[in-house]
C-alpha cells in the first residue's frame, strides 16, 4: 500500500498580506505551511522542512527569486510555483529556466492556484504509484493532443523495459517512476518534477510522437483530458523544460541520443543505438 507523503509547503513572499493569503490557501488544501519573508530565509526553510511544494515571489529583498530558484534546485526537487507581478514572456521564461515548475502572475485567483496545486499533487501521487499508460499523439495537425494509449509493450520495442523493478532504459539512460530516480550511464541525474514527468512521458511513448499540447496537459495533471485548452505560454513552458532537460542529459538537438524533436508536432524517443560488435 502506497503511503502519501506529508503535505509540507514553504511560502517565500515578502508581502505580509499575500504571505498570509497563501498560507490560508495551502492550509485549506491540507498543507502544513512554513513562511519566509526573504530569499535567504526561504532557502533555509526548504533545507529544514523539505517541502513537496514551494511558492516563490520574484521581487524579494536581497536575493531575487530567480537566484533563489537556482539555489533551491542545487539541493531540492520541491515543486516550485513562481508567483510574480511580472507578466512579460521573458520573465516567465527566466523563471522556468531558473528551475521553476510553474509560473502564475499576480494578482492571481485563489481558485486557480488551488487547481494548480491539486494538479501537482495528482502528478506527485502518480509518480509514487506504478507508472500508468500515457496519452500521446500520433501525427495529426501540429500541436494537437493525442488519444493513443501506450503501454509497456510499446516501450520495450524502442528500448529496454524491466517491469520487475519499474525501470525504463534507453541508450544508457534509465528512469524509475516508483523510486523517482534517473541515471545516465550509471551516474544519477537530478531533475525537477516537470523535467522528470516529461522524460517519463517520452520514455513511455517510445518512438511514437507526443504532441506539445499533450505534454502541456500532462504537466497540468490532465492526463485523460479531451480537448483541454492549451495556450501558447503552456507550449513555451514545455519547450523551456525540454531545453533544460536536454542540457542536463547533454543531448544536442542536432544529434539526439535520447529525445528527438519532430518539427511542428512534438517529441519522441530517439532511435536505439546498436553496438558494432552486435551487427
Amino acid at each position: 500500500m502506497n503511503v502519501s507523503p506529508p503535505r509540507i509547503a514553504v511560502v517565500i513572499e515578502d508581502d505580509a498580506d499575500i504571505r498570509n493569503l497563501l498560507e490560508a490557501i495551502l492550509g485549506q488544501a491540507g498543507f502544513t505551511c512554513h513562511t519566509a519573508a526573504s530569499g535567504a530565509e526561504g532557502i533555509e526553510a526548504i533545507r529544514i522542512h523539505q517541502p513537496i511544494l514551494t511558492t516563490l515571489d520574484i521581487s524579494l529583498p536581497g536575493i531575487d527569486g530567480f537566484e533563489v530558484a537556482r539555489q533551491i534546485r542545487s539541493f531540492s526537487t520541491t515543486y516550485i510555483i513562481i508567483l510574480s507581478a511580472r507578466d512579460e514572456e521573458i520573465d516567465t521564461l527566466m523563471g522556468l529556466d531558473a528551475g521553476g515548475d510553474d509560473y502564475l502572475t499576480k494578482p492571481f485567483r485563489p481558485r486557480e492556484l488551488r487547481a494548480r496545486i491539486e494538479a501537482m499533487l495528482r502528478r506527485y501521487h502518480q509518480n509514487a504509484a506504478a507508472p500508468s499508460p500515457v496519452h500521446v499523439g500520433a501525427l495529426p495537425a501540429p500541436d494537437s493532443p493525442l488519444e493513443i494509449t501506450v503501454g509497456p509493450d510499446d516501450v520495450s520495442r524502442a528500448g529496454e523495459h524491466d517491469p520487475e523493478f519499474g525501470w525504463l532504459s534507453h541508450n544508457g539512460l534509465r528512469i524509475n517512476a516508483d523510486m523517482w530516480l534517473c541515471d545516465l550511464d550509471g551516474a544519477p541525474v537530478e531533475l525537477t518534477r516537470s523535467e522528470f514527468d516529461l522524460l517519463l512521458a517520452i520514455m513511455q511513448g517510445a518512438r511514437r510522437v507526443i504532441a506539445k499540447d499533450a505534454l502541456a496537459l500532462e504537466l497540468r495533471g490532465e492526463y485523460a483530458s479531451a480537448g483541454g485548452y492549451v495556450s501558447d505560454s503552456d507550449r513555451r513552458a514545455v519547450e523551456v523544460h525540454m531545453a533544460n532537460l536536454r542540457r542536463k542529459l547533454n543531448d544536442p538537438v542536432g544529434a539526439p541520443r535520447y529525445i528527438e524533436t519532430v518539427r511542428g508536432v512534438g517529441y519522441r524517443l530517439a532511435e536505439a543505438q546498436r553496438l558494432s560488435w552486435l551487427e
